[in-house]
């Protein structure tokens, strides 16, 4: 088993009891629903990065967003790429979208996403969604 770190940066967009998320293609959570956001690119402060992660991922443009919370979880999942398993400590910075402009996009980013969706809060289980979404959800008093 290998140790790693992954540190993303990521955002809470609720409208008419439904969430923001994107299905993962891949990774350690493959199938399940995680918050849109990802990985810093090099010398991008927080900030930039969630407003490239939310073009890429969810199609819209952040104009207001502050941060509401810095988590994370540990788990453990069989890498395909290193063939071995990976004990990942996923460390989140997690902002609330204020506002944002924009329509949002269904369709695949061609990188980790599967499309953005608007999921009703009221019918996500644990099971369903990543660690630090569940984590959100109850940050926000919904789970």
């Amino acid at each position: 088993m290998v140790d790693t770190t992954h540190l993303g940066v990521y955002g809470i967009v609720i409208k008419e009891d439904k969430i923001l998320l994107v299905k993962k293609s891949r990774g350690a959570y493959i199938g399940k629903y995680d918050l849109p956001g990802g990985s810093f690119e090099h010398g991008e402060k927080p900030i930039e990065t969630l407003k490239r992660e939310f073009e890429e991922e969810a199609g819209i443009k952040i104009t207001k967003a502050k941060i509401v919370d810095a988590n994370s979880a540990v788990v453990k999942w069989e890498n395909p790429y290193i063939d071995k398993m990976e004990n990942m400590h996923h460390i989140g910075i997690i902002y609330e979208i204020e506002s944002y402009e924009g329509t949002i996009k269904e369709d695949a980013d061609g990188l980790d996403s599967l499309g953005a969706c608007w999921y009703p809060i009221a019918n996500l289980k644990e099971e369903d969604i990543s660690p630090l979404t569940y984590d959100a959800l109850k940050l926000k008093g919904l789970k």
